[in-house]
């Protein structure tokens, strides 16, 4: 088509000065486990209103340890989303333990509270709650289900980081055990790749450093000499670099600019799209600030054939998420029978925009105009 731009659905927003921060790093006496490394998570810290922030090479490896913290194991149970990336689930199986998945939302497509609580059994040890596109999840209702029930909860704030509940930042933990972060190059800020856990408990904190860095801590006073350290428990080598954290903290110090920018776009969707028949549109959330990690319309009829044509209009819409229990693996790991009726009605629909903080007004008006064209709406 005449005209034609090639617009992605996210990416990153890298500065001049997120350049520099990274060249100081690189040129510096330490590339990896180096100061920049704590300077970024007491940044977290500050920026959340957590106690602690522990942040390591990505959010899939955030939610692992986190499982693994939260007492995960063979024998155990952990319900999450049904309408989410794999990884919220993938990291209760990589702790040995069985995800369960609980319906969503019509209108937020946040986990149903209801629907948790109905699927708790005496195997569960803990709650995954997703804040789907940024838009934060009724972390209060989750939390009394939570304390009625014994069990530990974790933010997978992967979209959020920016956004708030009530009033307090996501990350802040005022209703959960843990919350994790993702630096993804689409998320709120990027490291590259990267992750954080945040957590107001001392015991669960250092357990996290232990798990990071393969179960290991010099933090002993040995008779033979400070060469000692003892590796305590299995973990892993989930650490990241100076490099990246030097990056982290300069684009933490722009996270607020992201966030309006986004919200300015989605604002401009929501008006210039608003009244058309057949056409669903995200709301910004009723218990507090979205991060608008992602901008999700809903087609009642013709998904596919608008899909296509965006597509064919050089937009790379995507789909978030394919509901993950029918996923093949899922699938022959025995959840054939699984059904969440509401995640497959909203899958069904689910188209997601483009939305990331360099995206020019015109390629705004070049989407909704590609997008009414493609509904037949002049």
């Amino acid at each position: 088509m005449p005209g034609k731009m090639v617009i992605p659905y996210g990416k990153q927003s890298i500065s001049r000065a997120d350049i520099e921060a990274v060249r100081r790093a690189i040129e510096g006496p330490f590339i990896t486990q180096g100061p920049k490394v704590k300077e970024f998570e007491d940044a977290l810290q500050a920026y959340t209103g957590a106690k602690y922030a522990v942040v390591v090479s990505s959010g899939t490896a955030a939610l692992h340890i986190a499982a693994i913290a939260a007492g995960i194991k063979p024998g155990r149970e952990a319900i999450t989303s049904a309408i989410t990336f794999v990884a919220s689930a993938n990291c209760v199986l990589y702790a040995g333990g069985k995800p369960v998945f609980a319906d969503v939302l019509e209108d937020s497509v946040n986990i149903d509270p209801a629907d948790m609580e109905k699927k708790i059994r005496k195997k569960t040890c803990a709650l995954i709650p997703v804040h789907f596109a940024g838009r934060p999840a009724d972390l209060e209702h989750i939390r009394r289900i939570a304390r009625r029930n014994k069990l530990i909860v974790i933010e997978d704030a992967a979209h959020a980081l920016g956004a708030e509940y009530k009033g307090r930042r996501i990350g802040c933990c005022e209703h959960s055990d843990m919350t994790i972060f993702s630096f993804h190059p689409v998320k709120s800020i990027t490291t590259g790749e990267g992750g954080a856990v945040t957590t107001n408990s001392k015991e669960l904190y250092k357990r996290l450093l232990l798990l990071r860095n393969h179960g290991i801590t010099r933090d002993i006073a040995h008779p033979e000499g400070e060469w000692q350290y003892e590796m305590r428990e299995l973990g892993y080598n989930y650490r990241i670099t100076d490099i990246q954290c030097a990056l982290g903290l300069s684009q933490l110090r722009r996270l607020d600019g992201f966030i309006k920018r986004r919200e300015k776009i989605a604002e401009t969707y929501t008006r210039e799209l608003s009244g058309i028949d057949g056409l669903k549109l995200p709301g910004a959330g009723e218990l507090g600030k979205s991060a608008w990690h992602i901008y999700v319309i809903r087609v009642r009829t013709g998904r596919k054939n608008v899909f296509d044509r965006l597509r064919g209009a050089g937009i790379n819409v995507n789909v978030h998420y394919i509901p993950v229990y029918t996923q093949p693996f899922y699938r022959s790991a025995g959840y054939k029978n699984v059904s969440c009726p509401v995640a497959e009605k909203y899958y069904s629909q689910a188209i997601t925009l483009p939305i990331f903080p360099e995206m020019k007004e015109k390629e705004i008006k070049y989407v909704v105009k590609a997008l009414k064209g493609a509904l037949g709406v002049h």
